[in-house]
């Protein structure tokens, strides 16, 4: 099997973290790649993803492998393209279940049996902003600034805490700087739309505009 992986700044085995195995072949992009450049791969992973009409037709133009990108906040229904979304945040890759969000009953086919043979496990989950994990994941982070901001506690503490407690990988800090916060941000920001709940911790804020936040 050949998995093409696109990305300018992930290291090769990041990349590789998605999937392991022998029988895999991997080519690694910087860019999208024209369609005889790439020659014939069963996967095209596109970890930088964004969603921009350009960047999308550039992508279709790849199938018929399956097009997987790194979409945690842009919906299916944004995109407007059958492609399959994945969580491809920092914390979640090297996992042997992946949460993917599928645009059709072919495709779901077509990955039930590339799973089965990559002996991976997948979970589908509905088509919204943040899928599921970082939905949960980005709320715990922007609580994490929220206490922090209240001088309730520091944020070693509290991502100590948040570990011995929760026995999460990270902590909340720990967790937000892997992801990037403007990341965090842009995914609470979509969901604050239709919840308010979900608006960004004013000091978090400041930090996504780069003021220091110690």
């Amino acid at each position: 099997m050949t998995i093409a992986a696109i990305t300018e700044n992930h290291v090769e085995k990041d990349c590789q973290s998605f999937f392991t195995g022998e029988d895999i072949d991997w080519i690694l992009l910087k860019t999208v790649p024209a369609p005889e450049e790439l020659g014939r791969a069963d996967i095209v992973l596109d970890l930088d993803f964004v969603n921009e009409s350009g960047r999308c037709e550039q992508l279709v133009r790849l199938q018929p492998a399956l097009i997987m990108v790194n979409a945690v906040v842009p919906t299916l229904q944004e995109i407007g393209r059958p492609f399959v979304r994945i969580n491809g945040w920092p914390g979640f890759r090297g996992k042997k279940l992946h949460e993917l969000v599928s645009p059709d009953a072919a495709t779901t086919q077509r990955l039930r049996d590339l799973y089965e043979r990559l002996g991976y496990t997948y979970r589908l989950v509905p088509d919204t902003a943040g899928m599921i994990a970082p939905r949960i994941v980005a709320g715990m982070i922007n609580e994490a600034w929220h206490t922090w901001e209240e001088q309730v506690s520091t944020k070693s503490e509290i991502d100590t805490a948040m570990k011995l407690g929760t026995n999460y990988p990270f902590g909340p800090f720990e967790w937000g700087e892997r992801i990037g916060l403007g990341q965090i941000a842009g995914l609470l920001w979509s969901l604050s739309r239709t919840d308010p709940r979900y608006l960004p911790a004013g000091a978090l804020q400041l930090a996504v505009q780069g003021l220091k936040c110690d």
